[in-house]
C-alpha cells in the first residue's frame, strides 16, 4: 500500500512540475518579447503601460519558477536562463518575435500583432488562472489568486486596443485582421498540456484542455461580434511547445536573454 502511495505521489509531483514549467515558460517568453517594445510603442503612455504589463508578467513567471525551486526542480534563475530550447514548455505563440529586424538595430515591429497576441494570450491566461484558483496544488492556487488581480487590468488594456483598432480606419482594420491570422497560426498549443493532459486533470491540477479552449472560444466570440468578425476556432497545433518542440526563434531568444546571466554563473543578481 505504501509503495502504491509512493508511486501516486511521484506521479503527482511530476505533473505539478510539468504544469509549472508550462506556466512559467509562457510568461517568461511572453514578457521577454514584450520587453522588446520598450521605447518603441506608439506613444509614451502606451510605452509605460505595456512596460508595466511586461514587468507584471515577468513577476508571474518568477513566482512559478520559485515554486519549482521550492520543490527541488532547480534554482529559479537557472531554470529561467540556462535551460535549452528543447527543455522549454512554452507555447509557440510567445516565442515569436514582434516582426522583422532586431531590437538593437532597425526593428520593424508590428503593433497590430503586438495587440492581437497580447489580447489573445491574456484572455487564454485568465481562463487558465481562473481554473487554477481551484487547483489541488495549494501553492499554485494561492499564486493564481495573486496573478488574477493584475490580469484584470492587462486584459482590459489589450481588449480596448483590439476593439479601437478594428473599429478605426480601413488600413488599421486590415492590419489587425492580418495579425489575427498570424496569431492563430501559432495558437494551436496554447491550451495543450502535451503528454500530461490526462494526469493534470486526473490529479485535479487544472480543468481539461477542451474545457478551457471552449471557454476561450466563447468569450472571444462576444468581443469579435462587436467588431463584426466571425467566431475563431483554435487550430490543431503544427508544433507543440509543451512537448519541447520549438522554432529557431526560441533558441535565438534564449541566447539573447541569457547572455549577461551566463557571463558569471556565480554572481548574485
Amino acid at each position: 500500500m505504501s509503495q502504491d502511495l509512493g508511486i501516486v505521489n511521484s506521479q503527482y509531483n511530476e505533473a505539478v512540475i510539468h504544469l509549472l514549467f508550462q506556466l512559467a515558460d509562457d510568461d517568461f517568453l511572453y514578457s521577454y518579447r514584450a520587453s522588446e517594445w520598450l521605447g518603441l510603442a506608439p506613444h509614451i503612455e502606451e510605452d509605460v503601460a505595456s512596460s508595466s504589463i511586461c514587468q507584471d508578467s515577468m513577476g508571474h513567471a518568477a513566482m512559478y519558477y520559485e515554486l519549482l525551486e521550492n520543490i527541488g526542480a532547480g534554482k529559479a534563475d537557472d531554470l529561467a536562463h540556462l535551460r535549452p530550447a528543447n527543455e522549454r514548455k512554452n507555447s509557440i505563440l510567445v516565442e515569436r518575435p514582434n516582426g522583422e529586424g532586431f531590437y538593437m538595430s532597425t526593428p520593424k515591429y508590428d503593433w497590430a500583432y503586438a495587440v492581437v497576441r497580447g489580447f489573445f494570450y491574456t484572455q487564454a491566461k485568465k481562463i487558465k488562472i481562473d481554473s487554477l484558483k481551484s487547483s489541488s496544488y495549494i501553492p499554485l492556487a494561492e499564486v493564481s489568486m495573486k496573478v488574477s488581480m493584475e490580469l484584470h487590468y492587462h486584459l482590459l488594456h489589450w481588449k480596448t486596443w483590439f476593439i479601437q483598432l478594428l473599429s478605426s480606419s480601413k488600413e488599421a482594420s486590415e492590419r489587425m485582421i492580418a495579425a489575427i491570422d498570424q496569431t492563430m497560426n501559432d495558437f494551436g498549443d496554447i491550451f495543450s498540456y502535451g503528454a500530461h493532459k490526462e494526469t493534470f486533470v486526473e490529479f485535479k491540477l487544472i480543468e481539461s484542455e477542451q474545457v478551457l479552449a471552449n471557454r476561450w472560444t466563447e468569450q472571444m466570440a462576444s468581443v469579435l461580434k462587436t467588431v463584426h468578425l466571425e467566431k475563431l476556432m483554435i487550430p490543431a497545433p503544427r508544433l507543440n511547445g509543451r512537448n519541447g518542440v520549438h522554432t529557431n526563434d526560441l533558441s535565438e531568444a534564449i541566447a539573447t536573454l541569457s547572455e549577461v546571466y551566463r557571463m558569471d554563473l556565480t554572481a548574485s543578481w
